[in-house]
This record gives structure tokens, sequence and C-alpha cells, in this order.
């Protein structure tokens, strides 16, 4: 929910020791913590009440086969594995068929 570092941490920790002093911080913190849990507790309430978690859920299901179907029609691995054939395939008529031999050919006609 929320992206806070390490350094952001002891900067609000730092601040709330200035503001609050040490004696009282832990009760603020746990009035804090108490104060988060009951606002995301509304929150998925809320959700659940108004559908909002199915829509949720069936969203997530959805790019789940959206993904799955992309990559069932991804045609990348076949190209790759044949553009690997072809380059063995040229790197042998490369060694059968070298510039001497060509050259010895050209010559002798």
């Amino acid at each position: 929910m929320f992206n806070i570092g390490f350094a952001e941490l002891i900067l609000i920790l730092l601040i709330a020791f200035v503001v609050v002093g040490p004696k009282d911080l832990p009760k603020v913190a746990r009035a804090l913590g108490r104060f988060v849990k009951y606002i995301r507790n509304m929150i998925e309430e809320v959700k659940r009440e108004s559908g909002l978690d199915q829509v949720e859920n069936e969203l997530k299901t959805l790019e789940k086969k959206v993904d799955e179907g992309v990559r069932a029609v991804d045609i990348r691995p076949e190209l790759q594995k044949t553009q690997l054939n072809i380059n063995k395939e040229l790197n042998a008529i490369k060694k059968d068929v070298s510039f001497k031999d060509f050259k010895s050919n050209m010559g002798g006609k």
C-alpha cells in the first residue's frame, strides 16, 4: 500500500520522536497502527459491499487468460528455432563449399 523506504521510515520516526516525545511515542504508534488497521478494514468492507472485490478478481482472472493467450500465439520461440536451424545449415554449406574450391573451378573453365 505505502512504498516507504528505510530512510523515509527513519525520518518519520525522528520527527515523531521530536514532536511526541520518547515517553508517548509507543502509545501514539499503537494508536496509529489501530487507525491504519481500521481504515484498511473499512476499505475492504466498502469493496465487498459494492462488489468491487468481485470486479477486481474478475479482472485479475481475465488478465491471466489474456497473458496465456498472448503466450500461446507468440511465434518468437518458433522463429528463433527456425533461424538457428537456418544458420546451422548455412554454416554447413559454407564448410562444404570453400572459396578455394570455387576459385579452382573458375580457373579450370
